[in-house]
């Protein structure tokens, strides 16, 4: 995947901070893994982690995305800021406390900033006493 805009239908979720997505033409797509940019969701394991998912499954799943990709990840990942529904999903994820902000990658202030909001009113994660970070 360049670095173009690409629209592609998120086929799969597999957690807070992680999608799978079918992009190109019929006949010739090519599916790619989507690490949302600048967020770390919890793990399946953490709390909030199954949540986390179901979140972004809401948002996401079986939609039309708009993938805007960033760089790839040593997993070999596309990085990208995804939109679902006019949403932003990496700061919807943060909004909502299903995600911390990334500090060592963030570059959008507007997501630190949604976690702050979110961290005040106690949303999702940070509703937990001492929130484990991924």
């Amino acid at each position: 995947m360049g670095s173009a805009e690409v629209l592609c239908l998120v086929i799969a979720i597999t957690d807070g901070d992680t999608i799978k997505a079918r992009c190109g033409d019929p006949g010739a797509y090519q599916q790619v893994t989507v690490r949302l940019a600048e967020i770390d969701a919890p793990e399946s394991r953490q709390p909030f982690g199954d949540r986390s998912r179901q979140h972004l499954a809401g948002l996401c799943f079986d939609q039309v995305a708009t993938i805007k990709p960033k760089t790839t990840d040593r997993y070999r990942r596309t990085v990208a800021r995804v939109e679902c529904r006019d949403t932003d999903a990496s700061a919807e994820q943060v909004r909502s406390g299903m995600a911390w902000a990334f500090p060592k990658y963030l570059t959008d202030p507007a997501i630190k900033q949604a976690e702050e909001i979110a961290r005040a009113a106690r949303a999702g994660l940070w509703s937990e006493f001492d929130p484990m970070p991924p």
